[in-house]
């Protein structure tokens, strides 16, 4: 008899699910198999590191609101922040696998990923990168010159961090300093200045960076002392919970003084008091984060990072209707 012809076989790498990102995600369950490597490349079945890349912008947002209220324009400002922060944590994602993929194979939580797996090669990986940059850039250029060149010039902070952990124990810096950018790009996107308040928004969002990616990094300790990756969770070691209360002190302080800078001409002080309230129960939630966390086990440390989140989200409501009052 003749043999019916065979369905060609899906390559099992394009398959494979990535080690570290939530079961029974979107891109695993929904996503066509021919764009899953892409989608896994910039992170998209794991959202945590676009909504840490988006909270700031909205802060920044928020902030630039208590000044004067909203405008009809905050509300694209809104919209393509949440378009431009998938974008780009997207790209600067793939230029990290891109940078890391030799690293990531010798680690046991990133070895699945798309470049180390051979899900997708590094031609392909580029080809993806610049596509989505291109795609945050027409949106850039909506804004004004000012947030557009500061747009620009982040560019160099997203092309530095991958290489960061090779040359200092402080990569979570650079990590804050890309990761934040967006705090004191919307925020001069609403007001056309960066001024005192903006930039002690941004170094909150260091500090807050500082304090969950040191979390996060806990989890690879062991095998980045293997490899020789540098991170501050090796450097703290066991002295790492009284650096994380610090910067959780550091981060509310910054916050608080961002508002007090804002309003320090309005005399509003009902929007004060609500800003200054949102602050408070983000400090909150990150001491029930502590009172939680367990530093030697890595599903602890990747639910308080997750957790993070809900925490900066607090702070982004109270603002956004402080700035209504």
């Amino acid at each position: 008899m003749p043999q019916m012809p065979q369905t060609p076989e899906v390559p099992p790498r394009v398959h494979q699910t990535v080690a570290d990102a939530p079961n029974g995600n979107w891109v695993d369950r929904l996503a066509p198999l021919a764009t899953r490597p892409y989608l896994r490349l910039s992170r998209a079945d794991r959202p945590i590191g676009t909504w840490l890349l988006l909270v700031p912008c909205f802060w920044g947002i928020a902030l630039a609101a208590l000044q004067g209220g909203y405008r009809p324009w905050d509300l694209w400002l809104a919209l393509s922040c949440m378009a431009g922060a998938f974008l780009m944590r997207g790209a600067g994602c793939t230029w990290n696998d891109i940078s890391d993929r030799d690293i990531d194979g010798a680690v046991a939580r990133t070895r699945s990923r798309p470049l180390p797996s051979g899900a997708v090669s590094v031609r392909q990986a580029l080809i993806w990168m610049v596509a989505q940059a291109l795609l945050a850039a027409v949106i850039l250029f909506t804004y004004n010159w000012l947030a557009v060149g500061l747009g620009i010039a982040s560019l160099g902070l997203v092309a530095i961090y991958p290489f960061a952990k090779r040359f200092t124990w402080w990569p979570q810096v650079f990590l804050g300093l890309a990761f934040n950018w967006g705090a004191i790009l919307a925020y001069a996107a609403h007001q056309g200045r960066v001024d005192a308040a903006s930039i002690a928004l941004y170094a909150a969002g260091i500090a807050w960076t500082l304090y969950y990616d040191t979390i996060y990094a806990h989890q690879d300790k062991e095998d980045d002392a293997l490899i020789g990756v540098k991170s501050t969770a090796r450097l703290f070691g066991a002295q790492s919970r009284g650096w994380l209360w610090g910067f959780m002190a550091a981060t509310v302080l910054l916050l608080t003084l961002a508002v007090i800078l804002a309003l320090r001409e309005a005399a509003n002080l009902r929007a004060l008091g609500l800003a200054l309230l949102g602050i408070w129960a983000f400090g909150w939630h990150m001491t029930l984060q502590m009172r939680r966390l367990d530093l030697d086990d890595p599903a602890s440390c990747l639910k308080a990072f997750r957790a993070n989140r809900d925490a900066g989200l607090l702070v982004a409501l109270f603002l956004a209707v402080a700035a209504w009052l």
